[in-house]
């Protein structure tokens, strides 16, 4: 079996520690890794697999040695200046970032959904956003027997998917401490504001999720809309998806659908009071899904809760499982 090279870009981060820990877990048949990150975490190390790593600092010439996959998470500059490198030099980007995600040439890839996108690339595959990858389960189990006919999110997004600031800002109990990520603390507090404000209203992470689903869905017309905010929960997304369909359904078929698919988990016994929390979904990479029901006002429609880590599915895991296609393509 051919071993592979890969590296990490943004290591030391959030997820980029979660990449390695996924990685770990996967054991892929990847031979070397390369650990990149900025000049100030140069130096540091980690152990993957038994063998020891030590960050090096990013820069152009950081593929010269030929890395079959890259896995970014250093954000959108980063991505925009070094993965056409990467990509130039024949290594195959897996890019966490939200910079090519929009990109006609470049396929937006849920494994479990859209995985024949992944043929489509030109040396770069963009990672969905956190929020979008977890909807994207149950929504295309629905969209394929009953044909969506429009969505709305309401998302109850964790601090943690803002980064170690807004996770210091989260510890801020007190309030006596500078906020370092937030505009408002977020202690005890729910802020309807992810990302920053477009002229329509809405903020990018809500037009990240309804362009984004069309994309990954291949439905450019189907209507959607969202709210996202961001609550006082340490890591774990959750959202309200409210979805009206075009055939009508039977509620047992609907949910017999999504039990059959990949990684979608279905909690839903209210005699129990059963249903996805967050806390559950953390450290899991599949996504939950619960209270289940008819939305009566409407001719067709159901009521979906959608929970998942968004450290691993939303990022970390969501990026390696994108490798282990290509690999086994």
């Amino acid at each position: 079996m051919k071993k592979y090279k890969l590296a990490i870009v943004g290591a030391t981060g959030l997820v980029g520690r979660s990449v390695i820990q996924v990685l770990e877990e996967k054991k892929l048949p990847i031979e070397s890794y390369g650990l990149f990150a900025s000049k100030k975490s140069v130096g540091k190390s980690f152990s993957i697999l038994g063998k020891n790593y030590v960050v090096e600092e990013l820069t152009s010439n950081s593929f010269d040695t030929g890395f079959d996959f890259a896995i970014f998470s250093a954000g959108s500059e980063i991505s925009k200046k070094y993965a056409p490198i990467a990509a130039k030099k024949g290594c195959i980007v897996v890019d966490n970032s939200s910079y090519f995600r929009m990109y006609k040439d470049v396929p937006l890839v849920v494994p479990e959904v859209n995985p024949e996108d992944i043929l489509s690339h030109h040396g770069i595959i963009a990672n969905p956003n956190c929020s979008t990858i977890q909807a994207m389960l149950p929504l295309k189990a629905i969209d394929d027997l009953y044909t969506i006919k429009r969505i709305v999110y309401s998302t109850y997004q964790a601090v943690s998917g803002a980064g170690k600031d807004a996770l210091c800002d989260l510890e801020n109990i007190d309030g006596k401490k500078p906020l370092k990520k937030f505009p408002h603390p977020i202690y005890n507090n729910c802020l309807p504001h992810i990302d920053v404000f477009l002229e329509n209203g809405y903020t990018k992470e809500e037009m990240k999720m309804i362009q984004e689903t069309r994309k990954i869905l291949h439905r450019p017309n189907l209507k959607i809309t969202a709210t996202t905010v961001r609550v006082p929960v340490q890591n774990s997304h959750s959202e309200s998806i409210n979805v009206e369909l075009e055939k009508d359904f039977k509620t047992d078929d609907l949910i017999c659908a999504l039990k059959s698919f990949p990684n979608l988990i279905v909690i839903d016994d209210p005699s129990t009071n059963s249903y996805p929390m967050a806390i559950q979904a953390t450290g899991h990479d599949e996504v939950f899904v619960g209270r289940i029901r008819r939305d009566e006002s409407v001719k067709s429609g159901v009521n979906l809760w959608v929970v998942a880590d968004n450290i691993r599915k939303g990022a970390a895991s969501n990026a390696v499982q994108i490798v282990e296609k290509l690999i086994n393509f």
